[in-house]
């Protein structure tokens, strides 16, 4: 295949997207891309709102291809269906209700000349002109904290766990994926990693969404990834081995493992330790358990005024860190109880 402009087909799982499916169409084919080497593939399995309907009257375009079952069986099961379809060797994942940068293909692919690559995570962000009140600024801020850490994964490797929203990979590497898997994503890319190859981020390919409508909208959305970030854990424990795996078991246990597994748990540690050491009198003691307070108070606040629906930017960090945490505690027991299921059930999105 040509480096600079190898085959690629867009495969895009959509379950009753008829809000934004036709927005969704519209961008991917105004991307910058070679018609003649750009293949799109919807699946569009078990969608009762018209979504497939929708999509026919794009299909005046040769690119355009719909997959459609009456049966919904997840986000999971439908790419395993559209990949059959795949006739490219790169293939180019993203999600229904995301809009692409005109030039994402471009900055994708270019990363495929080197063959140790096996895959490149896009970015994903937050709309710019939703990120005015609590949640949006909230979501947004973590997203460029997210990303902040994956460019440097990158640099100093491999990404360690991609996005759905924008995920290339090259198709002779992609391997079948339990079907329960709860974030196949993630799940996927560390299976290429694990295998030899790099996966790239390119924060110059992006795919904006709207941000969650409420923050109990996006607590649904975190604990189910927690969950998913559990159940991954142990399914790629053999990537704890660092003497096998080396600088990917470094980033992947101090990225994802101590992230999701150890921090949340050690935080009422951290405090309880630190009110103890704060009654022996130590100023610096007392201070760092001021300031534990303070940040912890301040997250009460920010809770309590969404809870009122006036929101306040000031409290947003430390709202959003606390729930984020929370939310692993919530995600354990959930895996543990195993009544996490794989089938997406999408968070409402701010309009």
């Amino acid at each position: 295949m040509e480096h600079n402009e190898p085959q690629v087909t867009l495969l895009i799982a959509a379950y009753n997207e008829a809000e934004c499916i036709c927005a969704k169409a519209v961008n991917t084919l105004e991307l910058d891309y070679p018609h003649d080497k750009c293949d799109i593939l919807f699946v569009t399995d078990g969608s009762s709102d018209g979504t497939e309907k929708l999509l026919r009257e794009f299909m005046h375009d040769p690119r355009i291809r719909v997959l459609h079952d009456a049966e919904r069986r997840g986000k999971l099961a439908a790419v395993e269906r559209g990949m059959k379809y795949v006739p490219s060797p790169i293939v180019i994942l993203t999600d229904a209700n995301t809009l692409l940068n005109k030039d994402a293909i471009r900055n994708i692919v270019r990363h495929y000349a080197d063959p140790n690559v096996g895959a490149v995570a896009g970015e994903k962000r937050i709309r710019k002109d939703l990120q005015k009140d609590g949640n949006g600024a909230g979501e947004g801020l973590y997203w460029k904290y997210e990303s902040a850490l994956k460019r440097l994964d990158s640099e100093l490797h491999s990404v360690v766990g991609a996005a759905g929203e924008l995920f290339s990979f090259r198709k002779e590497l992609y391997r079948a994926v339990p079907a329960d898997s709860i974030i196949e994503d993630f799940h996927l890319s560390m299976c290429i990693a694990a295998d030899g190859y790099r996966v790239i981020y390119e924060p110059d390919a992006f795919a904006e969404e709207e941000p969650s409508a409420s923050f109990s909208e996006e607590m649904k959305r975190k604990i189910r990834i927690c969950a998913g970030g559990f159940q991954s854990i142990v399914r790629l424990r053999s990537l704890l081995n660092i003497k096998r795996y080396g600088i990917l078991s470094f980033q992947y246990i101090s990225h994802r493992v101590l992230r999701w597994a150890v921090t949340p748990f050690l935080l009422p540690v951290l405090f309880i330790l630190n009110a103890v050491l704060a009654l022996d009198g130590n100023l610096f003691y007392q201070v760092t358990f001021a300031g534990q307070i303070t940040f912890y108070a301040s997250a009460l606040i920010g809770f309590l005024l969404e809870k009122f629906n006036r929101r306040s930017r000031l409290f947003i960090a430390p709202l959003y860190f606390t729930l984020m945490n929370i939310a692993a505690y919530a995600g354990l027991i959930r895996y543990l109880r195993g009544t996490q299921s794989a089938v997406w059930e999408k968070a409402q999105r701010k309009k």
